[in-house]
């Protein structure tokens, strides 16, 4: 039967390191985290359930196109493929959503930009990413995914979370509806996005500068997507429009100050949109499962709210009637 502390300690021996754990508490993940003693230091072990190859890993291949690009992720000290373990660089305890919550206007108003620039500096990566054939490079935001995404939202939230399944006509109408936002989107996936870009993923290290975790699963995709899941992933009121669009203007002018193709903020705008819907849709989904299946409650609250967002975003450009439809029955 599989153990990751059994796992570690046998890593640890056999680098005749300090056998010493502390186990951390991990999100939505099926991967486990411990902070170790490392030479003169800590570092932060993490333990995969299975084994890996080591070039097929997709931690270690996205985390060195990362470092290539000069993105602030962890090192990496050491792994072992047969032992699922990978040791990397301790950035310490403390996650940028959990200081949000507690910082004045002003504080949250600069963390934020400071995230937002990262955001534009993980796009300039795109071309490295191609360049060094990164498993990045090789996934993309195209139909099939985010149509894929959009159907785990409709299994999840209506019939694993609501014990609802939706009417074969509700089900048609808004799998048409879900083709359509799919191939749209997958027009606009040209750069390379974190996926899963929001505050309880980035991280204040010792030295008070801001640090990305939890990029083993970017890929391709649309220049608004990391900014949507910062700006809107698990929020409990709808963001003030003219905030959001103070934001968006922020981040279009760090791509412009980095190089990146230019993008006229309407043509954004309606990307960023579309975006949100299917974004926060894929995001419901997760909430879903993982509450009902998992048991982890606390994403429940944030369900709602988000169909707020998604059903702004779809009045706000005009379109997907059904789904607006099907939203309000729910809110």
């Amino acid at each position: 039967m599989f153990s990751a502390k059994k796992n570690l300690r046998q890593f640890l021996v056999s680098q005749k390191k300090p056998v010493k754990i502390q186990p951390l508490t991990p999100d939505a993940s099926v991967r486990e985290y411990f902070r170790i003693r490392w030479n003169d230091s800590t570092a932060i072990a993490c333990v995969y359930p299975e084994p890996f190859l080591p070039k097929e890993q997709t931690y270690l291949d996205i985390t060195n196109l990362f470092l290539l690009g000069s993105l602030p992720v962890s090192k990496i000290y050491d792994f072992s493929g047969t032992l699922g373990v990978i040791v990397q660089e301790d950035f310490g305890d403390t996650i940028l959503r959990d200081v949000l919550e507690k910082a004045d206007y002003k504080e949250k108003n600069e963390l934020l930009n400071e995230a937002i620039k990262l955001i534009a500096r993980i796009q300039a990566a795109t071309e490295k990413a191609f360049e060094i054939n990164s498993i990045a490079s090789r996934l993309r935001f195209d139909e099939e995914k985010l149509a894929w995404e959009l159907n785990f939202f409709k299994v999840h939230f209506f019939e694993t979370f609501k014990k609802q399944p939706l009417s074969e006509n509700d089900n048609h109408t808004l799998t048409t509806e879900f083709t359509e936002l799919a191939r749209e989107l997958e027009r606009h996936a040209t750069v390379l996005c974190h996926r899963d870009f929001h505050a309880a993923n980035l991280m204040i290290d010792r030295e008070n500068r801001l640090r990305i975790v939890d990029q083993q699963d970017a890929r391709i995709g649309a220049a608004s997507y990391d900014l949507v899941s910062l700006l809107l992933d698990r929020v409990l009121e709808t963001p003030d429009e003219n905030w959001l669009e103070e934001k968006i203007r922020f981040f279009l002018a760090e791509r412009d100050k980095l190089d990146l193709e230019k993008i006229p903020f309407e043509d954004f705008l309606n990307q960023f949109q579309l975006q949100t819907i299917q974004r926060c849709l894929k995001a419901i989904g997760t909430f879903s499962f993982q509450s009902i299946v998992r048991g982890k409650i606390y994403f429940i609250p944030f369900i709602v709210p988000m169909f707020r967002i998604v059903l702004d975003a779809a009045e706000n450009s005009g379109r997907f009637p059904n789904l607006q439809r099907i939203i309000k029955k729910q809110i």
